[in-house]
């Protein structure tokens, strides 16, 4: 059979892929400290595991509106109004099977082929996988260190065209945990608004922040940002939940009918059960999230400590997430016992073959100078981890 041209330049993802090789080396016995893990090591809490159960007993398994039951649509929408001073309705609301389903229906709806969407690179490697599929064209923008991996309004300016349709802003961000601030994304949305575009603004990591950072969304700033602005949020990272698959959008009502429409010809609504523990996860306590975050911060303070004290290793502190992901440029075109070094890449697949350590190249994320660590693993395994990196790295000539 001869396969679509949209999904011949589909590329597997990066980070599953590193996750995958960990694993198989852990089952055939060997000693790996996986650093690839993009979820939290802690289980579900088990007030939303109740929920679920409950859920099951009183026979909430048939399907549900498409979009959502109204009463998660209702939790949502407190949740934005409370946490972002977002107001909403309940037909601007769509719930979808994870934040990764709910980008891919914004994107099919809002891009047509030719469209150019601006990515601030480093990116999480699914929007580029994404832009392509909906034969939109991606204009990737290369943020500095210096800055924070952070797009300036300078920086967006310089790359927008009469096809400028999309700009998209991660925040906290994958890879990178950086966080924009309020006067940041002020300037940029002078920007996006004056020129008209659309911004698609993933806030999946948004309960995870630290040292006292506020998340802002962009579409709080203005009305007209607003109508502009497609927010992606879920309930994979804060509350434990990936394997749940409940992600949401809220979006104008036009685009996010839209959205509904493709869904109900692709899953159809999400898990019934699953809504139901949302409920509980967003109205509920947030003690354990709180407990999570705490956790969060003690381990990438200590990650950060010990991979800034290696020689020719830099990394930012991530406000927010739950990666680090430190710059590997000054060992690009050294060796290691004989092998060349010409990026990022060559030091994971080292690291891996020789010290039995995960991270995920950089070039995953379009900037093959950095690789990613995960700190949402044990605290035993990233001290051990960051033993053998160091290890590692003083071997190198």
């Amino acid at each position: 059979m001869k396969l679509a041209d949209r999904v011949k330049n589909i590329s597997p993802s990066p980070t599953l892929a590193i996750d995958a090789r960990a694993k198989k080396m852990i089952a055939a016995g060997e000693k790996v400290i996986n650093f690839g893990a993009g979820e939290p090591d802690f289980d579900t809490p088990e007030h939303i595991k109740e929920a679920a159960m409950a859920a099951i007993h009183k026979g909430m398994t048939k399907y549900t509106p498409v979009g959502g039951t109204m009463e998660l649509k209702k939790a949502i929408i407190q949740k934005l109004k409370a946490d972002n001073g977002l107001e909403y309705t309940p037909e601007q609301i769509v719930v979808s099977v994870g934040a990764k389903h709910s980008l891919y229906n914004a994107m099919m709806v809002l891009l047509q082929p030719g469209d150019e969407v601006i990515l601030p690179a480093p990116y999480w490697v699914t929007y580029l996988e994404q832009i392509k599929l909906a034969g939109a064209v991606p204009v990737i923008v290369q943020t500095r260190q210096e800055n924070g991996f952070k797009l300036t309004a300078e920086e967006l300016l310089s790359v927008v065209s009469p096809r400028t349709k999309m700009v998209i802003i991660n925040s906290p961000g994958n890879p990178t945990g950086a966080v924009y601030a309020k006067e940041e994304l002020v300037e940029l949305g002078k920007v996006i608004e004056d020129r008209g575009l659309v911004v698609i603004s993933d806030e999946i990591y948004e309960k995870l922040i630290y040292d006292g950072c506020e998340h802002v969304s962009i579409a709080s700033l203005s009305p007209a940002l607003k109508e502009q602005t497609v927010v992606i949020n879920g309930m994979s990272k804060a509350y434990a939940m990936t394997g749940w698959r409940i992600g949401y959008a809220a979006a104008p009502t036009e685009v996010a009918r839209a959205m509904i429409d493709l869904q109900s010809h692709s899953t159809s609504n999400p898990t019934s059960i699953a809504q139901a523990a949302s409920v509980a996860a967003l109205t509920g306590t947030q003690e354990p999230l709180m407990e999570m975050v705490a956790e969060f911060r003690r381990r990438r303070d200590y990650m950060l400590q010990r991979l800034n004290a290696i020689p020719g290793i830099s990394c930012n502190t991530p406000s927010g997430a739950f990666y680090v992901f430190p710059s590997m440029a000054r060992y690009i075109g050294r060796q290691y016992k004989g092998r060349q070094i010409n990026g990022a890449s060559d030091l994971a697949s080292l690291l891996l073959d020789e010290v039995k350590v995960a991270v995920v190249p950089g070039v995953a994320f379009g900037d093959d100078r950095c690789f990613r660590l995960s700190y949402a693993t044990s605290m035993e395994n990233i001290v051990e981890g960051l033993n053998r990196i160091e290890q590692f790295f003083l071997q190198i000539d």
